[in-house]
């Protein structure tokens, strides 16, 4: 299918990074990485450990000490906004790695901490018939939420923004396998309600039926695109870049 013609059937573009380089302080991280994400995709950032994939995710926050190329969000240029005007245009919702909740305030609390930016919000009502385990711990602190409880908390946080593009770092981190299997089912339903979801992860097995195209990050560049129908096709080589 000509790349117009996928670009129409997917939705319109609300991401598009351009020749991306990030430094943290004389640390050159990213060399160039290019990559698109269109209305209602899920796409995954994969590589090993220091290829550049949380970096680009932060990168795109503008929380790198510098950065240059262009990063165009529903088509306007941010390479040069501070994070704080970035996270008031409301698009863009960020699940940081280490989830980033507030461990001292209980579940209830933390959901009504973060603002609508953007047309959509989750109510808290949506939250908890999407997140069940978040409803019976409402009024448990942070510090007392279980490894997955704490990250579907985290994500739960952003929803409540109205984001239309969620970024998400290593969601599956340590978790058990039934709690990864639960995250799954929530990502498909987020696509299912038009979200559009950037999905760095280390589990391919967890990514690859999520995903409808994945970019192979490596050494600050993409390596390699490939589609969900091309994986069965390539999966010698995504092991190639995947493996330790």
């Amino acid at each position: 299918m000509p790349e117009q013609a996928q670009t129409q059937a997917r939705g319109r573009e609300l991401l598009r990074i351009e020749g991306l380089n990030a430094w943290y302080g004389e640390s050159h991280i990213l060399h160039g990485i290019d990559f698109t994400v269109n209305e209602g995709e899920v796409v995954t950032l994969l590589g090993r450990n220091g290829a550049g994939r949380t970096t680009t995710l932060k990168s795109i926050l503008g929380l790198v000490d510098r950065r240059t190329g262009s990063i165009r969000v529903n088509g306007s240029e941010i390479i040069k906004q501070p994070t704080h005007r970035i996270a008031r245009m409301g698009m863009l919702g960020y699940c940081p790695e280490d989830r980033g909740i507030f461990s001292r305030l209980n579940v209830d609390e933390n959901l009504s901490l973060p603002p609508r930016l953007g047309d959509g919000g989750m109510s808290v009502d949506e939250i908890y018939q999407m997140f069940p385990n978040l409803a019976e711990r409402r009024s448990s602190r942070g510090t007392q939420l279980s490894g997955g409880e704490q990250q579907m908390l985290a994500m739960a946080r952003i929803l409540r923004t109205g984001a239309s593009v969620l970024l998400l770092d290593e969601v599956t981190e340590g978790l058990a396998p039934v709690i990864v299997q639960a995250l799954g089912e929530t990502i498909r339903s987020l696509k299912d309600r038009g979200l559009t979801i950037v999905l760095v992860e280390q589990n391919f097995r967890f990514a690859a039926p999520l995903a409808d195209r994945h970019y192979i990050i490596e050494h600050g560049r993409v390596a390699e695109t490939i589609e969900a129908s091309e994986i069965e096709t390539k999966k010698d080589r995504i092991n190639q870049y995947l493996s330790v």
